[in-house]
């Protein structure tokens, strides 16, 4: 191998979609965070030793905002374009941040919380439509789980963070971690604006084709690609003189050739409703939502509780556990991205929730048996390993697949639309198991256990009928398979290709196309 071609410039689209994806390290930074920050002495000392309700409702107050501001972000994105509704977001979200540093009161801290919560549905679910929008196919699923490979290292940054502050003697050990988001949120912002382009997808939507073509050659993605990613329209064959960004046309500007164009002059936000849409959007609501319900956030926002539950005493010892964890996730979170696309979205979120379930009735089997204690015994130790298996087991599996699948399942005319909503499903459910697991912890050992097996299982039955396999695929073959799954006899022809698939694991093959 040459030296030159080791040192060779990546495309830009890849350096785009790193730095686009570093709007989920910001994300991480705060999960890794609030969980240690709740439970240091001197931040339960300026809030009074709260509660297990007031605890949930504290870590929680981020999430309904979330979840509001969310169901919004796919109309900003669509207005002002992806790249500035990123910026917009990701700036609002530092002034939460900066809040939570600055405050002088438990009720200024929920501010900031809320305002975080704000800033972080407008722009968390418009990462993967940017970089499933720059992307060639062949590169998406890679490029698109970027997001969630970055949340991993935020998780983990800041986990350590606290691990390095817990033992400072005064409030500046729970203020500093978010002073750092704040710091680090607004580089972020600026870096949005000036340095990625707008989508080329977004602006040809709007007929801005001159700065469409510009972004193209500024993401150095080939001609053959462009049109695979323009494929991804509803598109046709027109002969018309297409207007610049003023509204006027010219010479330069008329084309003869094959043009994508939107059928349908604007899309409406009920069109996510429509009969080809609502199955998509139904899907991958349902999925958003139980990816929460598995208890992946109860695991990552109440690690130090969960490790005392189990036996370690001090906030020293849970801190640096939960940090292990976070390296455990980081690190099996970089093969299962470099793998993603060698791996069917399908049979990945089925063996997933079927491991994640065993994990979780593991727990509570030991937990409701009386197996765990404190001083002694091998249970408090398995409960410790399961811990860390679960988290494995979501992140090769639910964490690289979901997200990605929600986005690109969607028609172009409602993916902005539809994945924000489907965002605003996965807020909602992580605003209830945020609230719940310091009460369920707090009244009984084994209930959350249970509670998130039992929804892991039942996601697993529900995509082994409903779920057609994307992996691959152009989004113009997705519409032909959700047209076959729709029809009838989908549920006998869905376990016919979970066992197809899981025949053909082994192979790392395309998958065949889904049967009727």
């Amino acid at each position: 191998m040459q030296l030159s071609s080791v040192l060779r410039k990546p495309p830009g689209y890849v350096v785009a979609s790193i730095l686009c994806s570093l709007g989920g390290f910001l994300f991480g930074v705060d999960t890794g965070i609030i969980g240690p920050v709740t439970v240091m002495d001197d931040f339960k000392e300026y809030v009074g030793n709260p509660s297990p309700t007031i605890h949930g409702l504290i870590v929680s107050s981020i999430l309904i905002p979330a979840a509001i501001s969310s169901f919004f972000a796919g109309r900003v994105a669509d207005a002002l374009g992806r790249t500035r509704g990123i910026a917009i977001g990701s700036l609002i979200f530092g002034i939460g941040a900066a809040l939570e540093a600055a405050s002088t009161h438990i009720a200024m801290f929920v501010v900031g919380r809320i305002v975080e919560g704000i800033g972080e549905g407008l722009y968390l679910g418009t990462l993967i439509v940017y970089i499933c929008e720059i992307s060639p196919p062949r590169n998406r699923a890679a490029l698109t789980t970027g997001p969630q490979l970055l949340t991993t290292f935020g998780l983990m940054t800041g986990f350590f963070t606290c691990y390095g502050t817990a033992n400072v003697q005064s409030s500046f050990s729970w203020r500093l971690p978010f002073a750092l988001l704040a710091s680090y949120s607004f580089v972020f912002s600026a870096s949005m604006l000036i340095w990625l382009p707008a989508s080329p997808r977004w602006l040809t939507l709007h007929g801005k084709t001159q700065e469409a073509a510009a972004a193209w050659e500024k993401l150095d993605v080939p001609a053959a690609d462009r049109e695979k990613i323009l494929d991804q329209y509803d598109s046709t064959v027109v002969e018309t003189a297409i207007p610049d960004a003023s509204g006027g046309t010219s010479a330069a500007h008329i084309t003869s050739a094959t043009v994508a164009v939107p059928k349908l002059k604007k899309a409406k936000l009920l069109d996510v409703f429509s009969s080809d849409a609502r199955p998509r959007l139904f899907l991958a609501v349902f999925l958003m939502g139980m990816q929460q319900l598995s208890g992946i956030d109860g695991v990552l926002y109440y690690a130090p509780l969960l490790f005392q539950q189990a036996g370690l005493s001090s906030n020293e010892s849970t801190f640096l556990a939960s940090g292990v964890s976070a390296i455990v996730i980081f690190a099996v979170s970089i093969p299962a991205t470099l793998l993603a696309d060698r791996w069917g979205r399908r049979l990945n979120t089925i063996l997933g929730g079927l491991g994640m379930a065993a994990t979780m009735f593991l727990m509570g089997a030991l937990y409701a048996g009386d197996a765990v204690h404190a001083g002694s015994g091998a249970g408090r130790w398995v409960v410790l390993a399961s811990i860390y298996v679960f988290a494995v087991i979501y992140c090769v599996s639910w964490a690289v697949g979901i997200k990605v699948y929600a986005a690109e399942i969607q028609p172009q005319r409602t993916r902005a639309s539809a994945t924000s909503i489907a965002h605003g499903s996965n807020w909602l459910a992580n605003f209830l198991v945020a609230l719940v697991t310091p009460t369920l912890l707090a009244e009984t050992s084994y209930g959350a256990y249970f509670l998130f097996g039992g929804c892991a299982l039942l996601t697993a039955a529900v995509c082994a009928v409903f779920m057609p396999e994307t992996r691959g695929l152009s989004l113009g073959e997705i519409d032909q398979a959700f047209v076959r799954a729709t029809g009838a006899g989908s549920a006998v022809s869905g376990m016919r290709e979970f066992a197809r698939a899981a025949r053909r694991r082994v192979h790392w093959g395309r998958p065949a196309a889904v049967e009727a």
